[in-house]
């Protein structure tokens, strides 16, 4: 009868590497997720690889404000799988002897899990979107949390409180490596959450006496030139990311131009209670937000009420009737009855049909010299005006 020959356990390399690339992976990952997020609020016509739909779609989990947490989440992410490769060091041992900081990386490991749990309910409630890469993410903590499990199961030996009371004093008799490393790290991650500039916070520039603005003879907000060379529709959207990046740079790019350019703002909600091609519930109150600028045009108070609304779209929040007249000087009472009036809703109705004519579906549009052009404007267009 032959007898079975035993299984030879893996060496702890065999364990050692994949943690090791693992990490390198999750950093890597991070680290182009902190990039195209900061190209999403600083690059006009930036479209990462992955936006491919609208339920896949890493810029829209980008644009959203969840994808801030003090600073952006992708450079948490970073931090996170640094230390990991900081403490990878400590933890070699050629044998796994005695299984020396797994524990600690372990319960690292567990509570990258638990954030990727949170980021998942975020974006699939929340967002409504996914983003393909932050799932490789989600992906690589799981592996790290199987992998540090497996190599503690393996070479770990007492409990697990034992094992980190046990770590910790390894590394703290390695001090002369451990301290100057550990007081590095830590004020890196304290001068990047001080000094990283807030390039998220989309904020238009302030209104003054160097940008022209007025209302055409129908009604509709302007500023740029007041006798332009050039003409453009901006068909927007209070609920949209790209509009009010657009909203942003087009205000700030035009500043020292407006004897040349002229932007029109046109109203063009996605919003299906009011727009016909939304067939189904998305950018719900925008309407009521396009009917709210309206009523502010009517009344000069147009550009104070279009960066508020922008603002409030931006964070997704409710529309506060008190807090919008308290911020743009309009009385409450005429904010709720220009909510209802037939005359604001027929403004409305026509800017979207004007929009549905230029077979425009969605926002920002833009109309120059009867040709639109949809999410941004191309540089070669705007080039001769612009010094």
């Amino acid at each position: 009868m032959r007898t079975k020959r035993p299984i030879k356990p893996l060496a702890f390399q065999a364990y050692f590497i994949p943690v090791l690339l693992l990490a390198v992976t999750g950093l890597i990952v991070s680290l182009y997720l902190a990039y195209s997020h900061y190209k999403n609020y600083t690059d006009l016509q930036y479209q990462s690889f992955c936006a491919i739909s609208q339920a896949i779609n890493c810029d829209t989990v980008s644009q959203s404000p969840y994808s801030i947490f003090i600073i952006p989440v992708p450079i948490w992410a970073l931090i996170g799988y640094a230390l990991i490769l900081l403490l990878l060091p400590f933890a070699w041992q050629p044998k796994g002897r005695d299984g020396r900081m797994w524990s600690m990386i372990m319960l690292m490991a567990l509570g990258y899990n638990g954030v990727s749990v949170a980021l998942a309910f975020v974006s699939a409630y929340l967002i409504g979107s996914y983003c393909i890469l932050c799932i490789l993410i989600y992906v690589v903590n799981l592996f790290l949390l199987w992998f540090a499990w497996l190599i503690r199961r393996r070479f770990a030996s007492g409990g697990i409180i034992r094992n980190i009371r046990d770590d910790w004093r390894f590394m703290w008799q390695r001090k002369r490596i451990f301290l100057p490393g550990s007081a590095v790290f830590s004020a890196a991650v304290i001068l990047v959450i001080v000094l990283l500039p807030s390039y998220w916070r989309l904020t238009p520039e302030p209104l003054s006496s160097e940008i022209t603005y007025g209302l055409t003879t129908d009604g509709h907000a302007w500023f740029g030139a007041e006798n332009p060379q050039i003409e453009i529709e901006m068909f927007s959207d209070y609920q949209c990311f790209q509009c009010k990046k657009m909203h942003v740079y087009l205000r700030k790019l035009l500043g020292g131009q407006q004897q040349k350019i002229r932007v029109i703002h046109r109203h063009y909600p996605m919003d299906h209670e009011v727009n016909e091609i939304v067939k189904e519930p998305f950018h719900v109150g925008a309407g009521k937000m396009a009917m709210l600028a309206i009523y502010a045009a009517s009344n000069g108070k147009f550009w104070e009420m279009s960066d508020l609304l922008f603002e409030i779209g931006g964070h997704h929040q409710q529309i506060d009737l008190n807090r919008v007249a308290q911020k743009t000087g309009l009385p409450a009472a005429a904010l709720v009855g220009a909510l209802k009036a037939p005359v604001i809703r027929k403004r409305l109705t026509y800017d979207i049909w004007q929009g549905m004519k230029l077979r425009i579906v969605g926002t920002p549009s833009f109309v120059i010299n009867g040709k639109v052009y949809e999410g941004s404007i191309p540089v070669d267009v705007l080039q001769k005006y612009l010094r």
